[in-house]
């Protein structure tokens, strides 16, 4: 007998780990090595009006040193947007898109909220502009997923206790939740702190693990809209999946031979009897 399904990150995990930067400075080049190196992706929240300027990178090495990871936006010129009539939100925002796309080739669907100032005439505008989410700069300290896509709070900023906090995150067992860790920060930090330890360690600790998923923001937020659009039957034996994504389930039996644990994979557009 079916007794319970529950939703699973890809492969069957259930626990993940994503990543935040901010501004795009001459230092994300140091970041993006040891992030790569340990097998870890971040989101980098770009402001496509200040390529070359204040210590930021250039344009044209966008495209290479973020591959693998995703290019999000930041403003065009990183005013505080609540301080902004709403045809400078637009501008601002869609030029930003405009111009990082033109460098990456794919749409920029993320966002990230210069200054970490947010508001609601902001955070509602964001879904007509053709952004997916938005993060903010409040810590939480715990390993949720977003509840509110454009007031995505994540768990801390690396300052905070990152060590002991991932620390705990790996050891941390509980199968029954889906967990993410999501960091925040930027790069320029470690350079003025002088503690690229910090991410150093923290990378050699947590990167690589089989059981955990790393993943953009984007990755994050697709993947649960995917979860979302599952098409179950009324007793939970069925399920179609209408996305392009594949997703992953657990279930839990009971059968004339004992308890029976499952992860089935269900791929982009399939219908899987589940029991």
């Amino acid at each position: 007998m079916l007794e319970h399904v529950t939703y699973c990150f890809p492969g069957g995990r259930h626990r993940a780990i994503t990543l935040s930067y901010d501004d795009g400075k001459v230092w994300d080049r140091r970041l993006v090595e040891i992030l790569n190196t340990y097998g870890l992706k971040a989101t980098f929240n770009l402001n496509g009006g200040k390529f070359g300027r204040d210590s930021r990178i250039s344009a044209d090495e966008v495209a290479e040193l973020y591959a693998g990871h995703e290019v999000a936006a930041h403003s065009l010129t990183h005013p505080t947007l609540t301080r902004c009539p709403q045809e400078m939100l637009v501008q601002q925002i869609i030029d930003d898109r405009k111009r990082l796309e033109d460098l990456v080739g794919y749409p920029v669907r993320g966002f990230a909220y210069p200054n970490g100032q947010q508001n609601e005439r902001l955070s509602s505008l964001l879904p007509n502009l053709g952004i997916a989410y938005a993060r903010s700069t409040v810590s939480t300290r715990q390993f949720t997923l977003p509840d509110a896509r454009f007031a995505w709070h994540p768990t801390l900023h690396h300052r905070e206790d990152l060590l002991a906090l991932g620390e705990s995150f790996l050891h941390r067992d509980k199968p029954q939740h889906l967990d993410l860790l999501y960091i925040w920060g930027h790069s320029i930090d470690f350079e003025n702190e002088d503690n690229w330890q910090v991410i150093e360690t923290f990378a050699r600790m947590a990167g690589r693990h089989a059981d955990i998923w790393y993943a953009s923001n984007i990755d994050v937020i697709d993947y649960l809209d995917a979860l979302e659009r599952l098409q179950f039957t009324a007793d939970s034996r069925r399920v179609h999946n209408p996305s392009a994504l594949s997703v992953w389930l657990r279930t839990d039996s009971r059968t004339p031979d004992g308890y029976c644990q499952q992860i089935i994979e269900v791929p982009g557009g399939a219908h899987i009897k589940l029991a």
